[in-house]
């Protein structure tokens, strides 16, 4: 092995909190007076793409008032992380972070809007750690094929992927490459590579 991909929600940390408050904030205002948004409904829905939540959450919408609704809930999600007077990472994060980086290289690549890795590297300082990172906002393009283009930018040789749900299992297995399973995070996966019950059993594994 010489890199590690990392997906970011229910992997690096837990954002449902934050972004539920935020997300309900801004819909309230904008969209329904009476409207909330849970963590436990965000944990069945990160790692979908932006088009796929927001067909969920607005059923009856239109396509476009839909894509509407979740960029203005992706703005607020952005301001309320970069606000929160903690990261929320899970324990034992930077410490593995540090000890990977020395031995392999590291990257991200999530299904998220265009600028939230960028706020979650500047809400926990990590950016040291990660040599790139992908999302389908930037590319166009779904995870399985950032993934692909992460491995042929930096011309990888041995990637693995780490990630929590069951579309991260398929984008992995798209680009063919292995996937460890972050038990700890909001899906369940049949039949991983390997499987991971704390972020630092990554210290074991490699």
């Amino acid at each position: 092995m010489d890199s590690i991909i990392f997906d970011v929600d229910g992997t690096l940390w837990d954002a449902t909190e934050i972004v539920a408050a935020a997300w309900t904030e801004a819909l309230r205002q904008a969209y329904d007076p009476q409207m909330t948004v849970t963590a436990g409904q965000l944990c069945g829905l990160f790692g979908k793409l932006l088009p796929d939540i927001a067909a969920r959450l607005f059923p009856q919408e239109s396509k476009k008032r839909q894509q509407e609704l979740i960029e203005l809930c992706c703005a607020e999600e952005h301001r309320a992380l970069l606000a929160a007077s903690q990261a929320p990472i899970y324990p034992g994060l930077e410490d593995t972070l540090q000890v990977l980086s020395e031995k392999y290289k590291l990257f991200i690549v999530s299904n998220c809007q265009a600028g939230y890795i960028e706020v979650f590297l500047k809400c926990t300082g990590f950016s040291q750690y990660f040599k790139d990172h992908l999302c389908p906002g930037d590319t166009g393009h779904p995870k399985g094929e950032n993934i692909r283009e992460i491995i042929r930018r930096h011309r990888l040789e041995a990637p693995v992927y780490i990630g929590d749900t069951m579309g991260d299992f398929r984008a992995t297995k798209e680009a063919g490459i292995p996937f460890v399973h972050a038990s700890y995070g909001y899906g369940q996966v049949d039949s991983p590579d390997f499987v991971i019950f704390q972020i630092s059993d990554l210290l074991q594994l490699f």
